[in-house]
Parts: C-alpha cells; structure tokens; sequence
C-alpha cells in the first residue's frame, strides 16, 4: 500500500469511526459504548475481509488504527455537546465517506491478495457496509443496506469502478481516488435527491 493509500485507509477510519461515535451519542451511551460503536464501524468491515481472505487482520498487524479509533471517539465526546442536535443528514454523509473509501480500499486489497475480480468487488462491499450494519444492528436500527437506500450499490460501483480503471492501465493512486470518488457521488446524490432502489412488497389479498 502506497503511503496516500495507507493515510485514505487511516481518514476513512476516522470517517467511520466518527459516524459510530454520532450514533451513539445520538442513543446516549456511555463512554465505552461509544467506543465499541466507533470500532465496530470502523473496522468491522475490514476485519471480516481479511478473515474470509484469509490474510493477517489489518488493525492487529497496525494497532495505529485503534489508537485512531480511540482518539476519534474520545474527540467526539468533548467536542459535540449535543450529539441529538446533529442532523441526520450530517450522519449519512459521513458514513457515505467512509463507504466509498472502504468499498475501492477493499477491493483493491483483496486484488493484491488475488482474489478473483468478483469476489474482490464482494470484498469491497463487505469492507464498506459490514462495519455500519453491525452499528446498526446494536442500536437496534434496520441497516441502511437492508432498506432501500442506494447504499450496497454504491460500494459495488466504487469496486467496479477500480477494477475497470486497473484493467485500464491507470495509476495505482488515481485509479483509486477516481473510484472513490464515483462511489461517493453516486451516494451523495441519492442522500440529496433521496432516490433509492423500489422496494419488494407483497400485498395480501384484503390489500393490506
């Protein structure tokens, strides 16, 4: 990993981290429980990629990234007063930051690990959305991936993006920034427009 790699890597954590932090602040946990939503959504996605790849977990291998995680949460905590008070919308576009740089992040992980190239895109979705599904399901919130919210399809584009940009020929670093920022536009409109995929809905015969 080239170092503008490694420090995208350490920002998207911060992102994530700092989203997990708003959530809880939004449900009033204590400071641990902050903590733990911050390192869940941080790392979550990425720690269940490198165990299905079967490569070193990246945050066991670098512990900065907990130090990180742990500065990020503590930050949050004496700096925003009124978690509650933060829109909703502030949430989802930090969430969709760190979604895009975990989704093109992932998948170019998985690559130089080689996997093939659709599992290496599944990686990189599973390395975006699993760390805020697992936030969500400890808040007791129906995941944004499991709603109508172009949210997976968003990390898949991003993946895809880095994988044609590859084939390509492009340069390791701007193959990846341009991904990211595919991904990260295509989630930033569907938050502004609020477009999301129909939903699948059986209606019985009494029409309810």
């Amino acid at each position: 990993m080239t170092e503008l790699l490694y420090w995208l890597d350490i920002f998207g954590v911060i992102v994530f981290a700092f989203s997990g932090a708003l959530m809880a602040g939004r449900y009033q946990l204590d400071p641990f429980g902050v903590v733990v939503l911050s390192a869940v959504t941080a790392i979550g996605g990425g720690t269940i990629r490198d165990v299905i790849l079967g490569t070193k977990v990246f945050w066991v291998k670098d512990p900065l990234y907990l130090y990180v995680i742990l500065a990020t949460a503590a930050l949050t905590i004496l700096l925003v007063r009124c978690p509650k008070r933060i829109p909703k919308r502030f949430l989802l576009i930090a969430d969709a930051f760190g979604l895009a740089l975990f989704a093109v992040l992932g998948t170019q992980k998985a690559m130089y690990l080689g996997a093939p190239i659709p599992v290496a895109i599944v990686m990189g979705m599973i390395t975006g959305v699993a760390g805020g599904m697992i936030r969500d399901v400890l808040c007791n919130v129906i995941p944004m991936i499991l709603q109508q919210e172009i949210y997976a399809t968003a990390a898949i584009l991003g993946g895809s993006m880095y994988v044609l940009f590859n084939y390509l020929g492009w340069s390791e670093n701007v193959a990846t920034v341009c991904a990211i920022l595919g991904a990260l536009k295509l989630r930033l409109a569907a938050i502004y427009w609020q477009v999301s995929l129909p939903a699948f809905e059986i209606v019985d015969k009494d029409g309810k």
